[in-house]
């Protein structure tokens, strides 16, 4: 007689290898540097509140006022660099997951920069992000804030490249003096290419210096990173702990309003958002505004302000509870915060044609 014992077969040698040969595969994925960076929602800081104890904005020579007002800077959060980026299995969970967003290292990181000077570089736009700000928080509190147009970086093997040099504030372009950077580009975009005369001062002369822009998509450079330097009438100091770039200007800068008016500029509404903002008050568009939506809904804010230049990329893909609003500059960024204040609704966002 024959007998069977009851129960489960034992398992045989083939299925212990392939369980074995899956284990392996999965560490190695997990020991196997990808090559990508993580993007994920980031911190959302409020520029009428305090970070790590202090005030974000202050001043010694205005009053400042309490306000119920939030105004919320929005930013990411990155996962990864060049001296370490997320493992395989670290980006297959991000690719799946639509709150996350997987980017090729050398996109974020670029090879001919460490992450010491892509972060660098990050704390020089947010000062200059700053700067910006106060000068259109001023002006628009009634002061007047002189400008000049300055030479902030020149990049290396450009035309400007043993040129210019950073310091140089800039006079004219092809004979014609220049005052915004919307005038400077305009006169090396009428060379097309042909050599031009740039005008500078440094040390306190004028010193001329002639170039050719080189073409660049649909326009013409010359290689020089050009801002504006202000004579403050007022002294305004701004600080957000360990946050870099340039996206908080617009933010920045409706906090600077409320802080030294009376009274709530949002009254008790929580605005946040995203964008920079040029010294003309123009509102720039930024990176990850889908993920800065997020953080920004995770955070309870009752509105958000989109760049025009991001209304593409962030319509249809606003989070369900959260109004967003597309603005061009600070006054339309103004009329939001007044429709708010007034209780009135604001539509699906929608891109202007």
């Amino acid at each position: 007689m024959t007998f069977f014992r009851s129960g489960r077969p034992p398992r045989r040698p083939r299925s212990w290898a392939i369980t074995g040969l899956l284990v392996l595969a999965l560490i190695s994925l997990a020991a196997v540097p990808s090559g990508y960076v993580i993007q994920r929602p980031g911190a959302v800081f409020d520029v009428m509140a305090e970070v790590e104890g202090e005030p974000v904005i202050t001043s010694s020579d205005l009053k400042t006022y309490e306000s119920e007002s939030r105004f919320d800077v929005t930013t990411i959060s990155l996962l990864g660099n060049r001296e370490s980026n997320p493992n395989w299995i670290q980006v297959l969970f991000a690719w799946a997951d639509p709150d996350q967003v997987v980017l090729p290292l050398d996109e974020v990181f670029p090879p001919s920069k460490t992450t010491a000077e892509v972060r660098a570089e990050s704390t020089a736009q947010m000062e200059i992000s700053q700067q910006d700000a106060i000068a259109v928080a001023l002006g628009h509190l009634g002061y007047e804030v002189p400008r000049r147009l300055y030479v902030n970086a020149v990049v290396a093997d450009t035309p400007a490249s043993g040129l210019v040099i950073a310091g140089d504030f800039v006079i004219s372009a092809g004979g014609v003096k220049v005052q915004t950077f919307e005038e400077l580009r305009e006169q090396i975009t009428k060379t097309e290419g042909a050599e031009m005369e740039l005008t500078v001062e440094r040390d306190g002369r004028l010193v001329q210096l002639k170039l050719a822009p080189q073409p660049r998509d649909d326009s013409y450079y010359i290689g020089a990173m050009v801002g504006y330097t202000y004579q403050f009438p007022k002294k305004v100091e701004l600080q957000l702990g360990d946050v870099g770039g340039p996206s908080g200007g617009l933010m920045f800068t409706l906090g600077i309003v409320d802080r030294f008016t009376p009274g709530s500029l949002a009254k008790d509404n929580h605005v946040a958002g995203t964008g920079t903002i040029s010294g003309e008050g123009n509102v720039g568009p930024i990176g990850g505004i889908r993920l800065k939506m997020i953080a920004a809904n995770r955070a309870g804010a009752d509105l958000f302000l989109v760049p025009e230049g991001n209304c593409e990329e962030a319509e249809g893909f606003v989070p369900e509870g959260l109004a967003a609003v597309s603005v061009a500059n600070f006054e339309e960024a103004i009329q939001a915060v007044e429709n708010l204040n007034a209780g009135k609704t604001f539509p699906a966002l929608s891109c202007k044609n």
